[in-house]
């Protein structure tokens, strides 16, 4: 008996590390995980530990530095991206600009995430006049502009960093809605919700452990788009002056900046634009590999 079971035991342990073992190669063997959370990481790694290995302040203004070229336009290594108009060195008001536009996106990603999973959860789980409610909701929400409606408030409250990504996140949440609320009407007659009210368990303890759970990897997956979408429009309305305001360093500011001096000194404008899509281009790649990989087809091959 004590051999059996022995054996039982050490066959489910060799059942769960091939398991952990098939999905790090599934995670490994896809390139959109690897190559889009590599950069990704490699980013925020820069954005986070960069601005304390630089050595110049990116708010220090000299205007006898004013417009130094980076090191391969003939530049010296004192400034290796250059100077801006204002002679602040270019390296670090990059990667203090790439800390505001992630902090921005992660902020925004927060509020819209809570709200819109909220709501659709509701709406998937009670259905009825919730349902109704919220479905009616997105609709309104479809039908308006984001880029437009952010312009407009921008415009009438001023600008803001808080106002922003309040702003942002109530507009950027109807993705997460749609997906929380489709996802839990397919899991709210399933067998282990009905399971769980048969043993008495509340709406708030089904939701939370059973529905939940499961629906996380989709809302990820939207996470990481909407990541996206929320730098894009945080440096549009920085451009316009209607986001972060000088003397903040931000990706979208220092293109507006730049703009004039394009002739003479584009690196001022192609430095943040390249950052910027090297950022967009990760999280898409990230979100595109997570949504393969997380996928019920792909887990069984």
């Amino acid at each position: 008996m004590a051999v059996t079971e022995l054996s039982a035991s050490g066959v489910e342990a060799d059942t769960a590390k091939a398991e952990r073992a098939h999905a790090i190669r599934r995670w490994l063997g896809n390139s959109g995980v690897v190559i889009g959370g590599s950069l990704f990481i490699l980013i925020l790694l820069a954005t986070l530990v960069g601005p304390w290995l630089v050595q110049h302040d990116p708010f220090d203004q000299s205007l006898v530095k004013r417009l130094r070229p980076p090191v391969w336009s003939g530049g010296s290594w004192e400034f290796v991206f250059g100077t801006d108009h204002l002679g602040r060195d270019y390296l670090a008001r990059l990667l203090w600009g790439g800390r505001l536009s992630l902090l921005i996106g992660f902020c925004t990603i927060l509020v819209a995430g809570i709200f819109g999973t909220t709501i659709g959860i509701c709406a998937g789980y009670f259905g009825g006049r919730i349902d109704f409610a919220v479905r009616f909701f997105i609709m309104v929400r479809l039908a308006m502009p984001a880029v437009l409606i952010a312009l407009a408030i921008a415009f009438i409250a001023g600008p803001s960093l808080h106002l922003l990504v309040m702003v942002l996140g109530l507009l950027l949440w109807d993705r997460f809605a749609v997906v929380a609320r489709a996802t839990t009407l397919q899991l709210r007659n399933s067998e282990f919700v009905v399971a769980a009210r048969a043993m008495g368990c509340s709406n708030l303890m089904i939701i939370r452990r059973d529905i939940l759970p499961n629906i996380l990897n989709q809302l990820i997956v939207i996470a990481t788009v909407e990541l996206a979408n929320a730098v894009l429009i945080a440096a549009a309305l920085s451009f316009l002056g209607l986001g972060v305001q000088p003397p903040l360093p931000d990706w979208g500011l220092m293109i507006a900046e730049g703009k004039q001096y394009i002739l003479f000194s584009p690196y001022l404008i192609t430095l943040p634009g390249l950052a910027m899509m090297l950022l967009v281009l990760a999280v898409n790649l990230l979100g595109d590999g997570i949504r393969d990989v997380t996928d019920p087809e792909a887990k069984g091959r």
